[in-house]
């Protein structure tokens, strides 16, 4: 079975992000074991780019200090070698179509598979022009994760037809951020995409507090968040394992708790 898919069979996923690189490759390091310690079913891991557009001014941020720290693609295929040496979650790549460019699409997605990365999730490249990587993807057994955004309407169910290890929804319109209130109508999109596809299927964009992630797990397979992660590691720097695993095991512990009614205590992010 597909190690994305397995992820989700037997209960709600928490899926954080984080930004390799800030501040640095060893703090990464740590924090990605740490979530995987408290409860993350699946880690998302940023690649910086210098012009992260669906990013807000948190991610941003985190790329421009990653950056400006030296770090580079290679820097980050070789953190992801020696994390699968003990990390079992399944580990995914989040970055932008010019940088699997740059690195040359079929070493960069050869590499993904040689490295055990299971999925990748290009936020600039249109449904219209995944074939640019799609074949590659197929070939090495690296999942192409496609997004759906509030606004693709009739395009969903194609989408959703054609998913590849999980479909990422997108909660609101515009960049990542965390966001006082989710209004979009997200249990018409999952509807949809149940009626097309059996692939499960987790939020992201704007989830912060422990409040939210239950809202969205209890209508979808999962709760995705990014920028409330990556204020606690611009906040604590080098000494942010601690902080990222404690956020993540409240989050974790909000998400298998779904329909049940309890409220689960908030914490700073």
């Amino acid at each position: 079975m597909n190690e994305i898919k397995q992820t989700f069979m037997n209960e709600k996923a928490f899926i954080p992000f984080i930004t390799c690189g800030d501040p640095d490759l060893e703090t990464t390091a740590a924090i990605v074991r740490a979530a995987a310690e408290n409860g993350a079913d699946l880690i998302e891991l940023g690649i910086p780019f210098s012009d992260p557009t669906a990013e807000g001014p948190v991610i941003q941020g985190a790329n421009t200090r990653a950056l400006a720290g030296g770090v580079t693609t290679e820097d980050v295929f070789e953190l992801v070698r020696s994390l699968k040496r003990d990390i079992h979650v399944p580990l995914v790549f989040m970055t932008y179509a010019n940088v699997v460019f740059a690195y040359g699409a079929e070493r960069f997605i050869s590499t993904c598979a040689q490295i055990g990365i299971a999925g990748l999730i290009l936020p600039d490249l249109p449904y219209e022009e995944k074939q640019e990587f799609q074949p590659l993807c197929s070939q090495y057994g690296v999942a192409l994760i496609s997004l759906i955004a509030p606004t693709s309407n009739e395009r969903i169910a194609m989408i959703a037809r054609e998913a590849e290890g999980f479909l990422y929804i997108v909660s609101s319109l515009g960049v990542t951020g965390t966001r006082k209130e989710i209004t979009t109508d997200l249990a018409a999109i999952v509807k949809l995409v149940r009626e097309n596809t059996d692939i499960p299927c987790a939020i992201g964009f704007g989830i912060s507090t422990p409040e939210q992630a239950r809202k969205m797990a209890e209508i979808s397979d999962g709760a995705i968040v990014g920028s409330a992660i990556i204020k606690i590691i611009e906040k604590n720097g080098r000494d942010s394992a601690k902080a990222v695993g404690d956020y993540v095991r409240v989050m974790k512990e909000a998400v298998m708790h779904t329909g049940r009614g309890e409220s689960c205590c908030d914490i700073e992010s």
